[in-house]
């Protein structure tokens, strides 16, 4: 009786790209709320009063937007390859999780390019069905994670010995 081959070949997390780091988010806000508070004293000391709460207004807004960027920025995939699975597994970000297995001697990665030839769309598909893959990430990020995974759907169907 053969043995299940089970050997891991590929693994990646794929997560949204933030470059604005939790010290880079202080310093804007505390920047955000100086230039606010001192055009605010400004307007106050020239009789416009009522100008000043739309100035905290904005501070407000713009910490509320940051906020729900970075909890956007929670949502990842994880892809993992073996020789006889593959599963994708989609994390929210509110945390709710859908897995997804195909076949990978059956699968397959279908890359959609624009006229510049970067990559716009990643998908697997097998036997009618298709999933889209990495969707948050940039053209770059996209084309080395298709060469990476190509590379491994190769290995599972190779025939091992």
């Amino acid at each position: 009786m053969p043995q299940s081959d089970d050997t891991l070949l590929f693994t990646a997390r794929l997560s949204p790209h933030r470059s604005l780091s939790a010290a880079g988010f202080n310093l804007l806000m505390m920047t955000v709320v100086a230039v606010s508070f001192t055009a605010g004293i400004a307007f106050w000391l020239i009789g416009a009063w009522p100008v000043v709460g739309f100035f905290g207004l904005d501070v407000l807004l713009i910490q509320q937007a940051f906020r729900l960027n970075y909890r956007a920025a929670r949502a990842f995939e994880e892809v993992t390859v073996m020789r006889e699975s593959l599963t994708v597994r989609k994390v929210s970000a509110s945390g709710r999780v859908e897995e997804f297995g195909f076949n990978p001697y059956w699968a397959r990665l279908e890359i959609d390019r624009r006229p510049d030839r970067l990559i716009s769309r990643l998908r697997i598909a097998s036997h009618g069905r298709r999933l889209d893959i990495g969707s948050f990430l940039g053209p770059n990020e996209r084309e080395s994670f298709s060469n990476a995974f190509s590379v491994a759907l190769g290995k599972a169907r190779a025939v091992p010995g």
